[in-house]
């Protein structure tokens, strides 16, 4: 209460109340809309989906995945700029048609923003994943499991948990006191200036308080979603230890992201460069050229240029092969040693009555 005051009961005047009047907190005035169970959940969720993006308190976490629309949505990262790559199509409703993932830097403000991206086919992706996998993976099974009982050592460390505990019963005694400074000012026993002096200091002692509260929460939840991950990862490395062909449920299972370009071993900024980096924290890079599609318009080339080389005929001898002409893609005439030209047939006349022998 006393959010606002009236300045003038003659003009009727309010006005927002900055500590020119008294305020007054009523515990449980209302029905509330929302349950503290709901609200603390809600909370936890925000506070998921803001770490990543330098606003919560764990900036170098990972962001809860929200868009399942794509296998790959949230999941790509550029390597030059930092934006994430969306869904495109090229070419749709042709023969032609693929699925491209494209920095949105660089579609959205113009590639003079992140001129260094490319696009890279959905399908090459899933070719070097499934690569990837095999090295991780299946080459080096036991270093994996060793890893994840390792991590599994760190994450049984009850630190954070004792934390939020002292935190959430330093909250109570700080809510406590300051309930007792409020009913003391309201019994008249303080006066207006140390009281608001002292409620103050409490309120910022609870702002702080409630601050780390947060924090902590945020890691215990942190750490219980890692336990969740690493003990998944162990059973799909179980149960898929061989992968002849992408599987989405894999993928989304122990990839935590994946990072498109990059700079290569001289130097030199790589659009094709893919780096797979797991949810244990382990990650390999891959040359995307390598699992590129091939174009569908090649084995058209190809025919045709086999058509052509079957139109010449294999001769024996480099002699041979200096004294031919090739006429009309069908026939081919011999030259006699000594003569510029010979035709055995006149299309010259045929084609102009009016032809004359200008070579005497």
């Amino acid at each position: 209460m006393g959010k606002t005051f009236t300045v003038s009961p003659i003009t009727k005047k309010r006005l927002y109340n900055f500590g020119e009047e008294d305020k007054f907190y009523i515990r449980e005035h209302h029905e509330p809309i929302i349950s503290a169970e709901v609200f603390a959940k809600a909370q936890e969720i925000r506070h998921e989906r803001n770490v990543g993006r330098n606003k919560g308190p764990f900036p170098e976490g990972v962001r809860l995945r929200v868009s399942h629309r794509f296998t790959f949505s949230c999941m790509i990262e550029c390597g030059f700029c930092g934006g994430t790559l969306t869904h495109r199509s090229w070419h749709s409703g042709s023969d032609y048609h693929k699925t491209i993932w494209q920095c949105v830097v660089s579609t959205k403000k113009g590639k003079k923003y992140c001129p260094d991206s490319k696009g890279i086919t959905e399908e090459a992706i899933e070719k070097a994943f499934v690569e990837s996998y095999r090295l991780t993976c299946g080459d080096n099974k036991d270093i994996l499991n060793e890893f994840i009982e390792r991590a599994r050592d760190i994450l049984n460390d009850d630190t954070f948990d004792k934390e939020y505990e002292k935190a959430q019963k330093d909250v109570k005694v700080i809510e406590v006191k300051l309930n007792k400074l409020v009913d003391l000012r309201l019994d008249g026993g303080i006066d207006k200036a140390i009281y608001e002096e002292k409620y103050e200091k409490i309120s910022n002692q609870l702002e702080t308080k409630k601050d780390y509260r947060d924090k902590m929460a945020v890691a215990v939840s942190k750490k219980k979603d890692t336990e969740k991950r690493l003990m998944k990862f162990k059973r799909v490395l179980e149960q898929n230890s061989i992968l002849d062909e992408f599987d989405p449920s894999v993928f989304e299972s122990i990839i935590e992201k994946v990072i498109v370009g990059g700079i290569d071993e001289d130097g030199n900024n790589d659009s094709a460069q893919l780096t797979f980096v797991y949810k244990t924290g382990i990650s390999n890079q891959l040359n995307g050229r390598n699992f590129k599609p091939e174009r569908k318009n090649v084995k058209d080339k190809k025919t045709d240029t086999n058509r052509k080389e079957q139109g010449v005929k294999s001769l024996s001898s480099e002699s041979e092969l200096s004294s031919i002409i090739y006429v009309d893609n069908k026939s081919l005439v011999k030259l006699e040693e000594g003569e510029l030209c010979s035709f055995s047939h006149n299309d010259d006349k045929q084609m102009c009555s009016l032809s004359r022998d200008i070579t005497r």
